[in-house]
């Protein structure tokens, strides 16, 4: 049973609902490593040493500063810290409803599962039925941690609960007008093809399940045969990216593959028609009927 992490109280017009925040989500990625050191084999400690005179501070010498300029730091207690931190009213307020459409997933960061506190059963359950008729979502301001964090409120894939999903704020998300982009269009042939290859492998659902971190795996495989002792200094060569040449023919030999079906060759040229030569096979034949015959040999008695 998943605990929660937070209280806080969802706020539109005059309605107020207690839910609670649990955690949508665990990370997984990456085996993180330790220093050791090599002689011995104990694991490191990390220090802190100022540069100016040399000197090893312990954290209780330590103090945070701001630099608003070049080297130039104005520093701060923990009661002023304190003070400048957001004020933790644990209220998720809501500003408006908008199509979930209208969200560029790109704003997305941390996800939670919202579960109705005692006594917002019926309220909960209101909202995310209301919600889930009408398409949208909630975007709402919520104040915890020393923060304000622009929120996203949307039902679940089943329409039984509430998601609050943490968004990027408009400077955090860089312009798209910073990356190159090509110009021109696709040709009509390879728009076709592309199509055709996006039908082939297309599907109408997502199952996670079936997707898993495949390189973890092998990392943490290759560390096991290493605690057993075995050499894993031998790996089998990365396969090199294909190149694509002709993109025509990358397409063509790319159907087929999400069914099974064998890879298609890119297709030669098509012969000319017939058609083209209608004096062409009466031409073979006259040559055929002029060329003189071969001479039978006689038999040797």
């Amino acid at each position: 049973m998943a605990r929660p992490i937070a209280g806080a109280t969802i706020s539109f017009g005059l309605v107020s609902i207690p839910v609670r925040l649990y955690p949508a989500t665990q990370s997984k990625a990456g085996v993180s490593f330790n220093l050791l050191h090599g002689k011995c084999g104990s694991r490191l400690k990390q220090q802190y040493i100022c540069p100016r005179d040399g000197e090893q501070v312990s954290r209780d010498d330590m103090v945070k500063g701001y630099e608003f300029s070049k080297d130039q730091y104005v520093t701060f207690t923990p009661e002023e810290l304190k003070a400048l931190e957001e004020k933790a009213t644990q209220s998720i307020d809501i500003d408006a409803f908008v199509p979930l459409s209208a969200i560029d997933p790109i704003y997305f960061e941390r996800p939670y599962y919202l579960g109705p506190e005692k006594g917002g059963d019926k309220a909960y359950r209101l909202l995310t039925e209301a919600m889930q008729e009408t398409g949208r979502a909630a975007l709402a301001r919520y104040a915890a941690r020393g923060k304000q964090y622009l929120v996203m409120l949307r039902p679940s894939s089943d329409g039984r609960a509430l998601i609050l999903q943490e968004l990027l704020y408009a400077d955090e998300v860089r312009p798209m007008s910073e990356v190159p982009l090509p110009e021109g269009e696709a040709r009509e042939a390879e728009l076709k093809l592309a199509k055709q290859l996006i039908d082939q492998i297309a599907s109408e659902t997502f199952e996670p399940s079936k997707y898993h971190d495949e390189v973890r795996e092998r990392i943490q495989a290759d560390i096991e045969r290493k605690v057993q002792g075995q050499d894993i200094s031998e790996s089998a060569p990365a396969p090199e990216p294909a190149r694509i040449i002709d993109l025509m023919a990358a397409l063509k030999a790319s159907l087929g593959k999400g069914t099974g079906k064998p890879e298609a060759a890119p297709e030669a040229a098509p012969a000319e028609p017939e058609a083209h030569h209608p004096r062409r096979g009466a031409r073979r034949s006259e040559e055929a009927q002029a060329a003189p015959a071969e001479p039978k040999r006689a038999k040797k008695r």
